[in-house]
């Protein structure tokens, strides 16, 4: 439960002063004075009718803390349970708003993670709020795979992953970047991302911190803050968190022949279950 109040008192502090990203992306090149969204990150929770179970879901989440903000509520894949997607946590509470579990729901038969399952949706529809202009992207031309990598420009895997970014493209794979400076807001590394992302060349800013050759300092209204809360709300807990277009997380670091791998067993398994789902 402790751990469980912390997490959720960090997201209030995260909700109150995000700002939100637009609309969807593409692989395009970012431009170097991208505006921050006017629009908040997170929408209104919606209303839930007196008496039910959602209701009493989210009374007993406020009785932790008041004023948080649930990503995702719903019925759980476990009867008398909702759902909640809260800090980038799943949790289940049951439908009197007594109970509450946290951790892994496994389906057996189907062998998957329910609740990975829920985070991958929620992280598909925060990523399309993230405008190509807020990128900073390395791609091939026409690329089999497209992946967003949120990085920080001091942690090993995340200068490892960019030092093979090369060979990454020659996989097939573009890589989009979004910015996640892990010591948080008002940290070197934070002011360093900034300048990166208002660079007249983010690519060059990005490659040249993740090298430790100097970025100039510059400031523009730019995406760093907002994408930082985005990765909170995903469950990101270590940099490089690598998702796929449909939000799956795949680990942290892998090797680029690894990677493409493990992308085109999770596309076909995909292809698979559409097949058996058609009519």
């Amino acid at each position: 439960m402790k751990r469980l109040t912390l997490a959720l008192l960090g997201t209030l502090s995260l909700s109150a002063c995000a700002q939100g990203p637009g609309p969807a992306a593409t692989a395009a090149k970012p431009g170097a004075q991208s505006q921050a969204p006017a629009t908040p990150a997170s929408a209104s929770e919606p209303a839930y009718a007196a008496g039910s179970p959602e209701a009493r879901a989210r009374e007993a989440l406020r009785a932790i803390n008041p004023e948080l903000k649930v990503d995702r509520l719903g019925p759980a894949p476990i009867a008398g349970f909702r759902e909640a997607i809260v800090g980038g946590q799943v949790i289940y509470i049951s439908d009197d708003g007594k109970y509450l579990l946290q951790g892994t729901l496994y389906d057996i038969a189907a062998k998957k993670n329910l609740g990975e399952q829920s985070l991958a949706a929620l992280r598909r529809e925060l990523l399309a709020t993230v405008p190509a202009r807020d990128r900073i992207v390395f791609a091939p031309p026409n690329p089999k795979h497209t992946v967003t990598v949120f990085t920080d420009v001091s942690c090993g895997f995340c200068r490892k992953l960019h030092n093979e970014i090369a060979e990454y493209n020659r996989q097939g794979i573009a890589v989009e970047y979004l910015a996640f400076p892990r010591m948080g807001p008002g940290s070197a590394d934070f002011r360093t991302m900034e300048s990166v992302w208002c660079a007249a060349d983010p690519r060059k800013a990005l490659t040249d911190a993740k090298n430790d050759r100097p970025v100039p300092k510059k400031t523009c209204k730019n995406p760093v803050q907002i994408q930082y809360a985005l990765g909170q709300r995903m469950g990101l807990t270590g940099t490089p968190m690598i998702l796929s277009a449909d939000g799956t997380q795949f680990g942290g670091y892998l090797p680029p022949a690894q990677l493409r791998a493990a992308l085109d067993k999770h596309a076909a398994e995909a292809e698979t279950a559409r097949t058996a789902a058609a009519p």
